[in-house]
């Protein structure tokens, strides 16, 4: 299951090209908020920028946003094409976020830390277990709690508000065009 969600992270989805009969797009009306996509699956938030900045605030908050950076340094790296740089990524991520002495040290089981070693011959995958380990710990832990927290509660209300009754959107461009004419 997490190997979908990764391959569907590396794909680029295209805008939405759905217009109303007045060119303007409507594609808030088609898509869901946000906030729904984001409460959907921790995939769905991670899959957005927004969402993203959202959550990092949130684990900032909580102490634990080294988490979602170690993940996201780990996707990074899972792309990188180059030898060199794939073993300058591998050393960064060892040492910010596994060693003993990292400055944002990610809690994994102790028998799943690399040794030093490993990074001389680095290879894609090869954070991938550990990343996984993460990846649960924040579905399973910190999502739920940034589904319950005051920082998405406010976004998704915010966002409710600026949509307004869809009636009342469909209303007002139709009067607009009566009068208008």
């Amino acid at each position: 299951m997490f190997n979908r969600a990764v391959s569907r992270l590396s794909r680029k989805r295209p805008p939405s090209d759905i217009h109303d009969s007045d060119g303007s797009s409507s594609s808030s009306h088609q898509n869901p908020k946000s906030a729904d996509k984001w409460a959907a699956s921790l995939e769905n938030l991670l899959e957005d920028p927004e969402g993203v900045k959202r959550f990092r605030e949130f684990l900032k908050k909580e102490f634990s946003e080294e988490n979602v950076l170690f993940w996201l340094a780990c996707e990074d790296f899972k792309k990188t094409q180059d030898k060199k740089q794939l073993q300058e990524k591998a050393k960064e991520i060892y040492m910010t976020f596994l060693s003993s002495k990292a400055s944002s040290q990610v809690n994994v089981e102790g028998q799943s830390r690399l040794n030093e070693t490993i990074l001389e011959e680095p290879h894609p995958l090869m954070f991938q277990k550990l990343q996984d380990q993460i990846f649960n710990l924040m579905k399973y832990d910190s999502y739920s709690r940034f589904l319950k927290s005051d920082l998405f509660l406010k976004h998704k209300r915010t966002e409710e508000e600026d949509e307004g009754p869809p009636d009342a959107q469909t209303t007002a461009k139709r009067a607009s065009r009566i009068y208008n004419t």
